[in-house]
């Protein structure tokens, strides 16, 4: 599989997941944060990295869960306005 911007890979020798910024040639910019929250940015030889395989599934499943979250609101909400609504009378 080929490496592409947007893609989570890790250095074949282990460490932390980094986001595929940018490639050019044999070389692959990489993003990625520290344990303190530091944002890192460095070019490494493609050769060094492999891609992490299922990151890129989990958001799509994700991104379907939200849609269909979002259409169970609606179809709700659709509901609500059919029903009659029930107004209390004042007294005089």
């Amino acid at each position: 599989m080929a490496i592409e911007p947007g893609n989570v890979v890790v250095l074949k020798s282990g460490g932390q997941p980094m986001t595929v910024a940018a490639v050019e040639d044999n070389s692959v910019e990489c993003l990625w944060l520290s344990d303190e929250g530091e944002l890192f940015r460095e070019t490494i030889p493609s050769v060094a990295l492999s891609v992490v395989a299922g990151i890129e599934d989990e958001d799509d499943d994700l991104d379907v869960e939200d849609e269909d979250d979002e259409e169970n609101e609606h179809e709700e909400a659709d509901e609500d306005e059919d029903k009659p609504s029930k107004k209390k009378r004042g007294t005089a």
